[in-house]
């Protein structure tokens, strides 16, 4: 298991979602002030692959560096915002995503079944009494 590869893979990630994020907050400040410019990157953003924030924002700034600048920044203003609350929300959701994880398995595990079981009727049994 290399562990600065996964840190890395996350950061990536999390990159990324950041970058959704961001642009999320962006086109809602647009719906408001410059609804063509929503209405364009609403449908940019729908051509392009939002789930790689990188090759999404160097697409953004081959058509509208603007854009794409004003995104970054509230990607980073999001980053600073998180970054100290972030380790122990992280550590926290996952014990108790595993808590209730095991404790769901340990219930399936455990559950009785309270289903009668059919007893065989036996016929020679009734009339012989």
């Amino acid at each position: 298991m290399d562990i600065k590869q996964i840190a890395k893979d996350t950061t990536k990630t999390l990159g990324s979602y950041l970058t959704y994020q961001a642009l999320k907050t962006v086109l809602a400040q647009l719906d408001e002030t410059d609804p063509k410019r929503a209405y364009w990157l609403h449908q940019f953003s729908s051509r392009e692959k939002i789930q790689d924030g990188e090759a999404y924002l160097k697409a953004l700034f081959q058509e509208k560096q603007d854009l794409a600048f004003r995104i970054l920044t509230v990607r980073e203003h999001l980053a600073n915002e998180i970054a100290e609350y972030l380790p122990e929300m992280l550590r926290s959701h996952v014990q108790q995503a595993n808590m209730d994880q095991r404790r769901q398995q340990l219930e399936r595990m455990t559950q009785l079944n309270l289903t009668p079981i059919a007893e065989p009727e036996n016929d020679s049994d009734s009339e012989e009494q």
